[in-house]
């Protein structure tokens, strides 16, 4: 709702406000694909969680596989997008969030090919893991925002990083274990080896994991919910 109000008031430059270098007057092929990013990033948030519904995938079979192919088309072209972003508009981010968020598009392009190449032949358990892998990584942008109120509101503000330039490093560290080394996908691959194993300890541990990461989430959803994304949408 923000990005469509500001962009049919033709008020490009409100884009700054929530995306650092996310409008340059007279850069109109960058400010084309930030827009399209943008715009596309819609269908994840809506198409991927319905993909997770098993009611869906039993009821809807057809739905389900035809959204799976949208969804898949636009993880990549959001992959490829963020990363035009980033290299074109150098000042966007530091040389290791550079560096994080490139590796995260190879592993949303690879887990991308690999969970449909499983659909196709299938092999549904597979296609189903590989699936789970591509949502996490396909995610990042989420985890690192939600991560990054969570650390706002226990901190009371800005802690080890600068508000202004955005930089720091707190930010250097979320962004590598949101994107480089996601730990959305650790606690995943930690999920499936307890589910394969079935040991107690190892089993216990990991819902523990999830558990804490669950609330770590929840906070950071109702401080992005309140400070960032409701007073945005007036």
């Amino acid at each position: 709702m923000f990005y469509g109000k500001s962009t049919l008031t033709g008020e490009f430059e409100k884009w700054n406000k929530v995306l650092p270098h996310g409008y340059v007057e007279g850069d109109w092929k960058g400010n084309l694909v930030v827009g399209m990013h943008v715009l596309l990033a819609a269908v994840i948030v809506i198409g991927g969680p319905l993909q997770l519904i098993p009611l869906i995938r039993r009821q809807l079979p057809r739905f389900h596989r035809w959204l799976g192919r949208v969804y898949v088309c636009t993880v990549i072209l959001v992959a490829t997008g963020g990363l035009i972003m980033i290299w074109r508009r150098a000042g966007l981010f530091d040389s290791i969030r550079h560096i994080s968020i490139s590796v995260q598009a190879i592993y949303i392009v690879s887990f991308a090919i690999i969970a449909v190449r499983y659909a196709r032949s299938g092999r549904f358990e597979l296609h189903s893991k590989w699936a789970l892998r591509l949502f996490m990584v396909a995610n990042g942008v989420w985890f690192f925002r939600v991560g990054l109120m969570f650390w706002l509101l226990v901190n009371g503000g800005p802690v080890g990083f600068d508000p202004e330039t955005f930089t720091g490093p707190f930010l250097t560290g979320l962004s590598i274990f949101s994107y480089g080394i996601p730990l959305s996908l650790i606690v995943l691959e930690m999920y499936f080896y307890a589910k394969k194993k079935q040991n107690k300890v190892f089993s216990l541990f990991t819902s523990v994991t999830i558990l804490i990461f669950t609330v770590v989430m929840a906070v950071g959803i109702f401080g992005a919910t309140m400070s960032m994304w409701l007073p945005r949408m007036k």
